[in-house]
């Protein structure tokens, strides 16, 4: 971290009833091969502090890109003068809430390190995988990319506590667009919302399957664009992980964050079906259904070890055996809905902007069913893969959903590739329709680099894992319904 800055910090800190810092420095690369053209390398660096003072019940924030000693003095001077405007204003007395006062490291786990290798080994990488796209000239477009960034974070506060955090992620994608007699169809690998994408280093390029990925996709968007469209009706669907991603995003996490519940999204993004008198007593979905806040898992894009407000991370069930237990709330959150027990998860998008209620990593457990067995239990159903639409409500309700890829089960086995599979819901009752979920063989960690949230607006990394379920009758269409 900057030399010094700790010290600038706790020496300019005034005499109030809590004062923190948190400093952010962000790098990123984005390299990408399009048509086997490598376009223009994307970097940034970004780096700012982002001070809190709390004081006789009132709350201030200051936001600073100037990391001197006089640039820190004045944003506590300014944080500390808001604090004294929203005293007696606000709808908590902040000075009650006791805030944490944090001590330790966390750092990715990194195997090769991406900065370590050169930029144009990097696109030696991409170009070649995106170049066994081009099996047919149907083939119309196709490209690879590989997102790197590189955080470091730190909190102090002024009784002493102190945590920095370093934070390396590695998102890669790779697509291929398949265009004939009037129609396109795209198959990826990793979603067209880098749907894969993980803290570590080049190591996770293995983990993502590069090798084969492009003939792979390729393959697949071919494939679509000579099947039939997906059938319609009520019938059983199976989610592989990448669409569970999607489903457990917009159907459990954003419903669940309890600054949501408390009406501060209703002006921007809406509102929440539910209530503080849920928790400890709604039947979220069936008892198959176990779905946990885990921050501490090494290898998932959320991961960390306190949340942006120095609350330590800890594994929480958030619905268990379909009961809903807590929501995705931190700890002035917590305060304002009179104490109920929420999850470390107060997070910012950046040094600019102050952390609110953010889903993190947030997973449904693998339950005992392997794959086959899933297919086997379905007389008449669908299996989707990747998403590639979404809609849902401003209650986080109903929802209809769309998919790359899909195929049909008749009589328990595996029968046609179809295209444009949908399917459509209610978020308070579709969980309760799982009927089946899958073991750790089909469980896969993904999530997404772009949750939006909040004014002014904040974009978020957010982890999902997930193993295949089964869902029993849902209403299901496909493109030409």
């Amino acid at each position: 971290m900057r030399e010094n800055l700790q010290s600038d910090f706790r020496a300019a800190a005034p005499a109030v009833d809590f004062c923190s810092l948190r400093f952010v420095e962000e790098s990123s690369e984005y390299l990408a091969v399009r048509q086997d053209v490598p376009e223009p390398p994307q970097l940034s660096v970004d780096r700012g502090a982002m001070v809190t003072v709390i004081d006789q019940g009132g709350l201030g924030y200051a936001a600073t890109s100037d990391l001197s000693k006089s640039g820190i003095a004045e944003a506590i001077g300014r944080a500390k003068h808001y604090a004294e405007l929203t005293r007696g204003r606000s709808v908590v007395d902040y000075s009650k809430i006791a805030m944490p006062k944090p001590q330790g490291e966390y750092r990715s786990p990194v195997g090769r390190d991406t900065s370590k290798v050169s930029r144009r080994e990097k696109f030696d990488l991409l170009g070649a995988e995106a170049k066994k796209c081009r099996i047919d000239d149907r083939i119309v477009d196709w490209d690879a990319s590989l997102w790197t960034t590189k955080v470091r974070q730190a909190y102090y506060t002024a009784d002493g506590g102190a945590v920095e955090q370093s934070f390396d992620m590695l998102v890669p994608n790779l697509s291929a667009t398949a265009h004939a007699n009037g129609e396109s169809q795209t198959r990826t690998h990793g979603g067209r919302y880098n749907g894969f994408c993980r803290q570590g280093g080049m190591e996770i390029l293995e983990a993502f399957g590069l090798e084969g990925a492009g003939r792979a996709v390729a393959e697949g968007a071919l494939e679509l664009l000579a099947a039939p469209n997906c059938p319609t009706g009520k019938m059983d669907v199976l989610l592989m992980p990448d669409q569970m991603m999607l489903q457990i995003h917009e159907s459990i996490g954003h419903p669940l964050e309890l600054d949501r519940i408390l009406g501060d999204e209703r002006n921007f993004a809406g509102t929440s079906f539910v209530t503080l008198d849920m928790f400890g007593t709604y039947q979220y979905g069936s008892e198959l259904l176990n779905v946990t806040y885990d921050p501490t898992r090494p290898e998932q894009y959320a991961s960390y070890g306190w949340d942006d407000d120095g609350t330590k991370a800890e594994r929480q069930f958030v619905i268990r055996k379909g009961r809903l237990e807590r929501p995705l709330g931190g700890a002035i959150s917590q305060a304002r809905a009179g104490g109920i027990a929420g999850v470390a998860n107060t997070r910012a998008c950046s040094w600019n902007r102050p952390p609110i209620d953010r889903m993190a990593n947030l997973n449904v457990e693998a339950g005992d069913s392997s794959l086959e067995q899933l297919i086997a239990s379905i007389e008449n159903g669908v299996l989707m893969r990747t998403n590639v639409s979404w809609s849902i409500d401003d209650s986080r309700n109903k929802f209809q959903f769309g998919c790359e890829w899909g195929r049909v089960i008749r009589n328990g086995k595996l029968a046609e590739v179809v295209k444009n599979p949908n399917y459509r819901g209610v978020s308070a009752t579709f969980w309760r329709s799982l009927s089946g979920v899958g073991d750790a063989s089909t469980f896969q960690v993904m999530g997404t680099p772009f949750c939006g949230k909040g004014e002014p607006s904040q974009v978020v990394r957010v982890g999902h894992a997930a193993p295949a379920c089964r869902f029993s009758n849902i209403d299901v269409f496909g493109g030409a319904s």
